[in-house]
């Protein structure tokens, strides 16, 4: 008998927790703002839940509230639409991962995407975001938006995230790249970045044969770590094929490790619409 009280007290706490998750305030305001955009396409909507003086790190669209707006009855017309696949927020930091339908605007018809929204005062002040074509064929088989999305190990956060930028500087910055076992899980490791297999051995394997082509990217800053519980997202800068890029890096752990990985690289333009840079 107590141990089926325990039982239901634990499934009770999981449960509330991850609905006070998806509760959240501001991820509900994150939330609305984005059916604003990209369902209602509704002008009052953008008012409602977007600062005047918003602020886009979106290199090819203008700053301010009012570019939105605009951009309504293009978005419309092509019925482009979003799907959010994760969210999850750090303070006041939202962060969704996204494919966009009907998005030739933003490059392609399908797109995936990292948008990081910061709100102030209960709405959308500043939005950053990192943006690539949809792949259908990918070397480990999984999508670039599959996997899991529960949220948990809500205690671990500050832990996971001292992990992830611990890695960031260790391998991706090749400081000391011989502490990944440190770092990512020996006995899983997923991947959905498209041209790169499952497990160590999939990591290991594109990374000589970018060498070999003398065209390994290289990561020279890390910007910010955000992260909730078992799910931690970096974005750093640095370049691939002699171009400056931004690399948005989603990563679940368990125990300690790093168990599986998504990703989203775009190269960073040399004139923006705006001067609030990329990060």
């Amino acid at each position: 008998m107590k141990t089926i009280v325990k039982l239901s007290l634990i499934a009770f706490v999981f449960t509330t927790a991850c609905k006070s998750i998806q509760n959240s305030p501001n991820i509900k305001r994150t939330l609305k703002a984005q059916q604003a955009f990209f369902e209602d396409y509704n002008p009052r909507g953008i008012k409602k839940h977007f600062t005047e003086n918003y602020t886009q790190h979106n290199p090819h669209v203008p700053t301010g509230r009012s570019t939105i707006i605009n951009f309504l009855p293009k978005l419309k017309e092509a019925k482009t639409t979003s799907t959010t696949h994760r969210v999850f927020q750090d303070g006041d930091f939202v962060i969704l991962h996204n494919t966009y339908n009907n998005a030739q605007a933003f490059g392609a018809k399908k797109m995936v995407a990292f948008d990081v929204y910061r709100l102030e005062n209960g709405k959308v002040a500043e939005h950053w975001d990192n943006l690539t074509p949809w792949v259908e064929k990918t070397a480990s088989g999984r999508s670039q938006t599959d996997g899991p999305t529960q949220i948990k190990d809500l205690d671990k956060t500050a832990t996971n995230k001292a992990l992830v930028r611990n890695f960031v500087n260790d391998i991706l910055m090749g400081k000391n790249p011989k502490k990944i076992t440190e770092y990512i899980s020996t006995e899983q490791y997923h991947q959905h970045n498209v041209a790169i297999k499952d497990g160590l051995d999939g990591l290991g394997n594109a990374i000589d044969y970018l060498i070999s082509q003398n065209n390994m990217f290289v990561v020279t800053k890390l910007h910010k770590v955000l992260g909730q519980g078992n799910f931690v997202l970096s974005m750093s800068e640095g370049t691939w094929f002699g171009k400056k890029q931004a690399f948005y890096d989603l990563f679940r752990l368990e125990d300690g490790k790093i168990v599986e990985h998504w990703d989203v690289i775009s190269e960073i333009p040399s004139k923006m619409a705006h001067t609030n840079g990329k990060f």
